[in-house]
């Protein structure tokens, strides 16, 4: 009978802990994504805004130095990420492509212009920013038109800060409900263990004493559950990584690495934390209170 009993409660203890794992594992993954997505937000927004080109149309007359020099003046200057020169005949085939017929059989000639695409640096997209570099270009006698998307860039600007006050809200708050989830299944498992708490008390074990074996399995499962995420977070890093390489998640090492570092950390420290409290409260609690 006493044997059943011991197995009854060994199996109860296995499922408490297994429980603490999971919660503690999976609510850190949710908080390691979201700190992967807070951090990497100005990557992505920075993506976004760099595919943003600015159409230079070039007038027939303009001579080959001339387009040589502006070329070399937009490469060096500070607010450029690239550049890339469009002739004429190259505009023609892709346009015939895209319509799904030559139409300059049609015409007879070429009504298409030379032109000069400039992709900026992210933090050069702004509408003040194109709209004095759109100036100044245009000054240029052979420079016959200037195009660029104004409504793009206000609707990308505006969405961006939008998003990124969201990201940051939702986050704070599941970090928060992380925090209560991970203390509530700690404090459970400690709450199963009250009458030891008390007994061990009773026969004169100081509070410390009772505190560390306590303290210490939480701590183990708070590096287990804390290690499960991080494998997971590495799993969608990964992948991630592999379908956008563009956005290259992974070429920051350090920040990687803080983040994880942090995770394990938050995971050892609300483990320790749940569980003094936890058991604090036991502790403090008379006899008959247990029973409630």
């Amino acid at each position: 009978m006493a044997s059943s009993f011991e197995k009854y409660q060994k199996r109860r203890l296995i499922t408490s802990y297994f429980s603490v794992v999971i919660s503690i594992a999976l609510v850190l993954f949710l908080v390691g994504l979201l700190a992967l997505l807070v951090l990497n937000t100005k990557k992505v927004a920075d993506h976004f805004k760099e595919q943003i080109a600015l159409s230079i149309y070039l007038k027939d007359t303009a001579k080959e130095v001339e387009i040589d020099q502006l070329q070399k003046s937009l490469a060096l200057s500070e607010y450029t990420k690239s550049i890339e020169f469009v002739s004429k005949e190259e505009a023609a085939r892709a346009y015939s492509k895209e319509i799904g017929e030559d139409f300059m059989e049609f015409l007879g000639y070429n009504p298409l212009q030379n032109s000069i695409d400039v992709y900026f640096n992210a933090d050069y997209v702004s509408e003040t920013k194109i709209a004095e570099i759109s100036r100044d270009l245009g000054e240029k006698e052979f420079v016959d038109e200037i195009i660029y998307d104004k409504p793009l860039i206000a609707l990308l600007n505006d969405n961006i800060k939008r998003l990124s006050f969201w990201i940051l809200a939702v986050s704070g708050l599941l970090t928060f409900i992380a925090v209560l989830l991970i203390n509530s299944s700690i404090r459970l498992s400690v709450y199963a263990k009250r009458f030891t708490i008390k007994t061990m008390q009773m026969v004169g074990a100081t509070k410390r004493f009772i505190r560390r074996p306590f303290i210490l399995k939480s701590v183990k499962l708070g590096i287990i559950g804390s290690s499960i995420s991080l494998i997971g977070m590495a799993v969608v890093l990964y992948y991630l990584d592999r379908s956008f390489p563009e956005l290259k998640l992974i070429s920051d090492e350090i920040l990687l690495a803080a983040i994880f570092a942090g995770v394990l950390v938050l995971g050892i420290l609300i483990s320790w934390l749940s569980t003094f409290f936890a058991t604090q409260r036991f502790l403090n609690l008379k006899t008959d209170e247990l029973y409630y």
